[in-house]
């Protein structure tokens, strides 16, 4: 055996995968983008729960209430109690009559931020437990598909190899090679097939689809929430308290309405505004991550394309985007350290842009076959009469030892 083919040999099998790859930890099933904003979104208002209940249990009680000098030590403490667990408003008005505003936001306001990041969860829950067997199936059957894809073509140029060193008519060999691709030997349609089947599905675009319509809709209410519920008390530092109840009621000295101060009003202001304003930046970051579907990720087709399995961009089938194919291309590309085979093939991709036009390179056979030394498809095998005769044309003639000087 000659040392081009000898070379040969060692460049395929050194391109080949491991036939039985260490076990994969598991595919990630959420994109990068997704992740974040479900982090954010729950874990912001768990955060500002925390702080919230850090505030109580510092500040103690929650109002300080401006009582008489005449009230004893426990009437103070009774009142201040009252006060906060009431959170009643008594404002008088210029004829004489007394309005009631509540503001239970304050007490009620740790536990609807609970609410918030319960109701957050929501969407990410609806996509794990709906799509997770349906999404993990796919990926692992087309993880495997590709990689195998990939082996396959370079099997299938080692096997040509073979056959081109103890192939006694090259000629006869490149009309076999013609013929194979005629009747496409060398294709493996199962992959293609089932990825153009998932054109027609929309049971993962859907839920996808649900998932952040649901986010959207959550993230409106707890900003007008916000908004609306929150402004009334949100500058609001004091207010009069009603304090005529169980034993003061009778006591005719003591005082019926008496003023009373939020202690931590700044952490409420803060909380409310924190809140508010970053789940505001993550409507337009879900709004961006919805966009992705409206149109396909062809770079990562294009890597895929120099498989002879994998053709849907060259042939035009990909139509609208909305469907499940995009969204297992996007969760592919999100897996691209489980894709052995895509570091590889986007070098094979590089280097075919590199290559000449005129040598009609379409698939990884045909680049890989052209690397050792066998054009399969334009030229004559490089051990051929024609190629031999032109070598041996294009070598510069010895020098006779009568010659020269």
């Amino acid at each position: 055996m000659s040392l081009a083919n000898r070379a040969a040999e060692y460049m395929l099998s050194d391109a080949l995968l491991p036939d039985h790859p260490p076990n994969k930890k598991g595919l990630c099933l959420e994109l990068p983008l997704d992740r974040i904003i479900k982090l954010v979104s729950i874990g912001l208002p768990l955060l500002l729960v925390s702080l919230a209940f850090a505030r109580e249990i510092s500040t103690g009680s929650q109002v300080n209430c401006f009582t008489p000098n005449n009230f004893t030590e426990k009437q103070v403490e009774y009142v201040d109690k009252h006060c906060w667990h009431s959170l009643t408003h008594h404002d008088f008005n210029l004829d004489g009559s007394v309005s009631v505003q509540s503001l239970w936001i304050h007490k009620v306001f740790p536990y609807t931020l609970m609410i918030v990041a319960v109701a957050m969860y929501i969407p990410a829950a609806l996509w794990k437990y709906i799509s997770k067997s349906l999404l993990n199936s796919d990926l692992h059957f087309i993880v495997d598909e590709l990689d195998k894809s990939y082996n396959r073509s370079i099997k299938t140029v080692q096997h040509l190899l073979n056959t081109h060193t103890t192939c006694s008519d090259p000629h006869l060999f490149l009309e076999e090679i013609k013929s194979a691709r005629l009747v496409r030997y060398f294709e493996f349609p199962l992959l293609e097939r089932y990825l153009t089947s998932k054109q027609h599905s929309h049971c993962l675009v859907l839920t996808y689809l649900l998932r952040n319509i649901l986010l959207l809709i959550f993230i409106i209410l707890t900003c007008v929430y916000l908004g609306i519920f929150h402004l009334t008390v949100f500058y609001q530092e004091e207010f009069t308290c009603h304090i005529k109840t169980r034993f003061l009621r009778t006591d005719i000295s003591k005082s019926e309405f008496i003023n009373c101060k939020f202690v931590s009003l700044s952490i409420f202001q803060i909380i409310s505004v924190a809140n508010a304003a970053i789940y505001i930046l993550l409507v337009p970051i879900i709004i961006f991550n919805l966009s992705k579907l409206c149109y396909w990720d062809k770079h990562f087709l294009n890597v895929y394309e120099m498989l002879p399995a994998f053709d849907l961009l060259s042939k035009k089938m990909l139509g609208c985007p909305i469907n499940d194919l995009n969204i297992i291309i996007l969760f592919l590309r999100a897996n691209i350290s489980e894709l052995k085979s895509f570091s590889r093939l986007s070098v094979l991709c590089t280097l075919k842009d590199t290559t000449e036009k005129n040598k009609n390179i379409e698939t990884v056979v045909d680049f890989m076959s052209l690397l050792v030394g066998m054009d399969v498809e334009t030229s004559s095998p490089p051990d051929s009469p024609t190629t031999k005769a032109k070598s041996d044309a294009t070598q510069p003639m010895p020098i006779s030892q009568n010659e020269g000087y």
